[in-house]
């Protein structure tokens, strides 16, 4: 049984594969953070070793040592905490490659963010996606096709996925965790239709104050004075030099702050996602002109962007913080 909220489309194109036997040899999983591309993957490792009559059943030996993280032939690579994935850990992925599976029916190689390949590691996968054995499946996971190289995704059959209607996460957190509607209201419009992550939100109660922790430093810094916010700026910087994603994620939360005040500001309390804090915004909304708020938006998907293609971090966060939105009147 395939455990991934939604995607009906993706899983009837992958089962459809698998029951017929006509598997591409690479497939690319393209989507957004937590909307469910590894359990997608670690879905479809399972059904093409799966003993059981329904592929994947979950339940039989194989799909069970999968799910544990324990099976000899399913390989998941990332950045291990760095900022890219090297060549070497390519390489042994190529020579692991060449070995028959272990203990099951296929060997299924998982890239996890291959966005973040460096530029030597990503031109060795292409030798291995070109022609890879007949028992090896390579799945890549990416949260920014644009990232990556066109003879990369030219060589993988892509699989889009997409953000859930908010509905549908909200459904699977009360039907699948037993989540309160007051709980599941909130955490689906929160995760922006990706379910992985109201699941974990659900499960570990420090993201939720995290979120909260960084939301109330955003107001400290839109009062704060221009040395606390090039301090904050250096502080974030370092931060990214260690954990990219980490940085990249607080700044997509800015993002969904300031669109609730202008959501706010226009009256369209329906759509703000930040629910719990709804007073708040309303009141904030106040302080601020709409072109203020739309043009420090924008302002902060181009540092995303910049960033993404290797801008200086102190320099693009310190442009950043010096134009944060001023005060009516201010």
């Amino acid at each position: 049984m395939w455990q991934v909220v939604g995607h009906e489309r993706a899983i009837t194109l992958l089962s459809n594969s698998i029951n017929t036997g006509r598997l591409s040899h690479a497939y690319l999983f393209i989507g957004p953070h937590h909307v469910g591309k590894m359990t997608l993957a670690m879905n479809m490792a399972q059904a093409l070793n799966c003993i059981g009559t329904e592929k994947p059943c979950g339940s039989c030996p194989s799909c069970q040592r999968i799910a544990e993280g324990k099976h000899a032939d399913i390989q998941i690579l990332g950045t291990n905490g760095r900022n890219e994935i090297s060549i070497d850990q390519i390489r042994e992925l190529e020579h692991a490659a060449t070995l028959r599976p272990f203990e099951g029916q296929n060997r299924v190689f998982i890239i996890d963010g291959v966005e973040n390949l460096s530029t030597e590691a990503a031109n060795c996968l292409l030798k291995t996606l070109e022609e890879p054995p007949p028992y090896v499946q390579i799945i890549l996971l990416s949260a920014n096709e644009r990232m990556l190289l066109p003879t990369i995704c030219s060589r993988c059959h892509k699989v889009e996925m997409r953000p859930l209607p908010i509905a549908s996460v909200e459904a699977a957190l009360i039907e699948r965790l037993g989540a309160s509607l007051e709980q599941a209201k909130l955490l689906s419009k929160l995760s922006a239709g990706c379910p992985g992550w109201a699941i974990n939100a659900m499960r570990d109660d420090r993201i939720l104050s995290q979120r909260s922790e960084q939301l109330s430093s955003l107001l400290q810094l839109s009062r704060a004075g221009q040395n606390e916010r090039l301090s904050y700026a250096a502080l974030v910087a370092n931060q990214y030099s260690r954990k990219k994603e980490t940085v990249k994620e607080l700044l997509y939360l800015w993002i969904d702050w300031w669109r609730d005040l202008l959501l706010a500001c226009a009256d369209c309390r329906e759509c703000i996602k930040n629910v719990d804090m709804e007073d708040s915004l309303v009141l904030e909304a106040k302080s601020y002109k709409l072109n203020s708020i739309r043009t420090f938006m924008h302002l902060l998907q181009h540092t995303i962007e910049s960033l993404d293609h290797n801008a200086n971090p102190r320099l693009a966060l310190e442009v950043l913080m010096l134009n944060l939105p001023q005060e009516k009147g201010g």
